[in-house]
């Protein structure tokens, strides 16, 4: 096995462990009428009913893992996806993303009927992942769609930080920040996969059951911040003030003695599975971070240079080893190419070492699609630079048009998983022989 096809094989393991299905067999043991999730048990015969719940773009894989664990004792459910699929015994609705249309507001309806309907006598459970803040919403009244999509458009449009926008967007919505949560009596269970750097619950799907420390203080702030106050529609400057003056209830503070949260899928996760596989292929390893942000052509060039430094000084770090990284970088778009952020970090990152072949460079999105393409990512190595050279093509103008996949799809090294229904960020690799 060469060493491309290692950095390969590592990738794979590491995607292989957070698909739905290997992540809630790993955590899910049913036996004997007890649920035991991360050493904590439920008597499941205690209950009329057990019930599947989800929203997110993982949520029907992750479904239908719960389904194969629970076999006939779970009764019903209702999950929402951005896609269609057939789940035995356990409905999908399709609704739209990343942005929200009335598909999201029935959604969120639908939610709302099934869960207030359940019991004290109910358990469900809940699978939560990536993108169900624009899957699932419920504007509070009397705000409408309408409203509620120019507002959002408004702060993206200005710059502010997402974290700031979930703050926002919890108090003008009857499903996020724990509202979700509180409206219905039965016992819940929430299956987490995160899509967000460190794994805050607060932040994953815009916490739907968990709670929200923010509030309508820190709204009223942040609108006025950006200059939005005086901009936004009279029906959100109103629900805003009511919750000022006291006459709107909070999001919940605290969490409801009623759910479990487990987090079962994150990128530190799919960090140590590719660890434990690039050693076990006899490759020294570091995690370096789970938390990479920024802009993706620097954060390459930042790795890059680490890479260097461990090739000609042996710091921190004696060759050969492998680095990983995971989070979630960012692309500013100039030019009209066609891409994602990691396909861009490994094109980047080719044009610093060129044609040294002391290095391998991957980086690719679990969820097998790497921005409006479908690849997942790439990978490369000094035969990459030959083939390209030999062809003709330029690393600087595909990089400044942001082109990277024209360009690797010329020199074959694209990785193409497809879709693969789940999403713990993206994983970066660069092994320095």
């Amino acid at each position: 096995m060469t060493n491309r096809e290692k950095m390969m094989s590592v990738f794979m393991d590491a995607l292989g462990s957070a698909l739905p299905g290997n992540l809630v067999r790993d955590v899910l043991k049913y036996e004997g009428g007890v649920l035991a999730i991360e050493g904590k048990n439920y008597r499941l015969d205690e209950y009329r009913g057990v019930h599947v719940f989800g929203s997110g773009k993982a949520s029907v894989e992750t479904a239908r893992a719960v389904k194969a664990v629970l076999g006939g004792r779970a009764t019903d459910g209702l999950v929402v996806s951005n896609y269609g699929a057939a789940l035995e015994g356990i409905e999908v609705f399709e609704s739209s993303h990343p942005v929200l249309t009335e598909k999201s507001i029935r959604a969120a309806e639908i939610l709302l009927q099934r869960m207030s309907a359940l019991s004290a006598d109910d358990l469900y459970i809940y699978v939560l992942s990536g993108g169900s803040s624009a899957l699932i919403e419920k504007p509070v009244p009397p705000i409408t769609l309408a409203e509620m999509q120019g507002l959002t458009k408004g702060l993206l449009a200005n710059g502010v930080p997402i974290e700031e926008l979930n703050i926002v967007r919890k108090h003008l919505s009857l499903v996020k920040g724990g509202r979700l949560g509180r409206i219905s009596r039965a016992r819940g269970i929430v299956l987490v996969v995160s899509d967000v750097i460190g794994d805050d619950l607060e932040a994953i799907g815009s916490a739907p059951l968990y709670f929200d420390r923010s509030s309508f203080a820190d709204t009223h702030a942040i609108l006025k911040k950006y200059g939005l106050w005086e901009q936004a529609p009279e029906s959100v400057r109103t629900v805003v003030k009511k919750g000022l003056a006291g006459e709107m209830e909070e999001t919940p503070k605290d969490p409801s003695p009623l759910i479990d949260h487990f987090l079962i899928g994150s990128n530190l996760k799919i960090l140590r599975k590719g660890k434990e596989r690039a050693e076990a292929l006899g490759i020294p390893t570091r995690i370096m971070s789970s938390r990479l942000r920024g802009e993706a052509r620097e954060v390459a060039r930042a790795i890059m240079a680490m890479g260097e430094e461990i090739a000609t000084t042996g710091q921190p770090f004696a060759a050969p080893v492998c680095l990983l990284f995971g989070g979630e970088t960012t692309v500013t778009l100039k030019g009209d190419g066609m891409g994602g952020r990691n396909q861009e970090m490994v094109l980047a990152a080719l044009n610093e070492f060129r044609d040294n072949p002391r290095f391998i460079f991957l980086s690719a999105g679990t969820d097998g699609i790497d921005g409006h393409s479908d690849a997942a990512g790439a990978v490369v190595d000094h035969t990459s630079y030959e083939k390209a050279k030999k062809a003709g093509l330029r690393l600087d103008d595909y990089l400044a048009r942001n082109d990277s996949y024209r360009f690797f799809r010329e020199t074959g090294d694209l990785i193409m998983t497809g879709p693969t229904g789940t999403n713990v960020m993206d994983m970066t690799a660069l092994l320095i022989a």
